[in-house]
């Protein structure tokens, strides 16, 4: 498996792996994502800035990861101090065909990665509250669970808090 930064000739691809993740998040519950979100042009803004990983499998993009500092204001509510520089793994997703291969979890090691390259020794996670999947994994990477949250650019559902300290 390769990790590496996206580039914008990805974006299709990726959008290939968001659509089939989007129905069976929608079967499952998980209302995070939909038609409006993610879409080209928050990945291509990722890219613009350094911020978006992929995962390949034989040259293939299996998973995707925003690996970014942007702290929701609503952070705050978990108990978090959003003053003091984290980083964030935002869009994280892996192709279901390919479920099972610790590809979600070689994109979150890449962003523990970022952070120690970062000099920062904070990683936080935010997952929807129906996304069973990425509960159970988080706390298996050493992510403590921190509290439940509203975003007001979900409204309506609720998100559960991760952080680990390096």
């Amino acid at each position: 498996m390769i990790i590496r930064l996206a580039v914008t000739e990805d974006i299709p691809p990726i959008m290939q792996l968001v659509r089939k993740v989007v129905p069976l998040m929608r079967v499952a519950g998980n209302f995070q994502w939909g038609d409006d979100y993610p879409n080209p042009e928050v990945f291509s803004s990722d890219i613009a800035i350094g911020q978006l990983w992929v995962a390949e499998l034989d040259k293939e993009i299996v998973g995707v990861s925003a690996i970014t500092t942007d702290q929701d204001p609503e952070y705050a509510d978990a108990g978090w101090d959003i003053t003091e520089k984290a980083i964030v793994t935002h869009r994280l997703a892996v192709d279901p065909d390919c479920q099972g291969k610790g590809i979600a979890k070689a994109l979150m090691n890449q962003a523990e990665q970022v952070a120690k390259n970062s000099g920062i020794s904070i990683l936080r996670v935010d997952t929807n509250s129906e996304n069973l999947a990425t509960q159970a994994l988080f706390p298996k990477l050493g992510y403590q669970f921190s509290g439940e949250i509203g975003l007001a650019k979900r409204p309506g559902l609720r998100f559960f808090c991760f952080q680990k300290i390096l």
